[in-house]
């Protein structure tokens, strides 16, 4: 039985000032450095000891990958970097304050672009669109690591970590725009033969 820890990157700058963020590579915020600092801690009071870690491209996943693994007293171990594991692409919305955004285009439109599964906003992805890249390589190169050493981590963002969570808890389309997947809480999946076992949210 292997471990599967997922962790959303802590909260970045443009997280701090509700802006929609998708590729653009903003770093953490002080808050959001905390943030992970905190869930490495809380896995180093476990006793947890990663074997390989994967990461996305963009800076606040990486960062807070590091932090982690720092916590873990891990400096040298290497993160594989993967554009799967990108934040959802925003489009015409990237960079954009979500409260004018909702006045510009109305809550329920804005609520649709951002909570459907299958609605992408002007330009951008869907999160089946972001669902579409992301399982492929979790499936592929992810899940086999888990299976091949005894601890994975990945850091990611809110929307590619839905989609492997959709995965992993057999959740329907319908289901997985409603889950939220808090900043630097690390979630521990014990995975045997490719199945998950039991799921550990570990935010105290």
């Amino acid at each position: 039985m292997s471990k599967l820890i997922l962790v959303r990157h802590g909260q970045s700058e443009w997280n701090a000032e509700n802006r929609f963020t998708g590729w653009v590579d903003v770093p953490l915020s002080d808050k959001g450095r905390e943030e992970a600092r905190e869930g490495g801690e809380r896995l180093a009071a476990q006793g947890i000891r990663v074997d390989r870690a994967f990461t996305s491209t963009l800076r606040r996943a990486i960062d807070t990958g590091r932090i982690v693994l720092d916590a873990l007293g891990q400096h040298d171990l290497e993160q594989v970097q993967a554009w799967q594991l990108n934040e959802r692409y925003y489009g015409a919305l990237t960079g954009r304050d979500k409260a004018q955004t909702a006045e510009e285009f109305g809550e329920e439109q804005v609520h649709t672009w951002r909570r459907s599964f299958a609605t992408p906003p002007p330009g951008g992805e869907s999160l089946k669109d972001t669902t579409d890249r992301t399982l492929p390589y979790f499936e592929e190169v992810v899940l086999p690591a888990a299976e091949e050493v005894d601890c994975v981590l990945v850091s990611a963002h809110g929307n590619s970590l839905r989609a492997i969570v959709k995965d992993l808890d057999g959740l329907s389309d319908e289901e997985i725009p409603r889950v939220e997947i808090p900043t630097g809480v690390p979630l521990i999946y014990e995975i045997e033969d490719g199945e998950v076992v039991s799921k550990e949210i570990l935010d105290s």
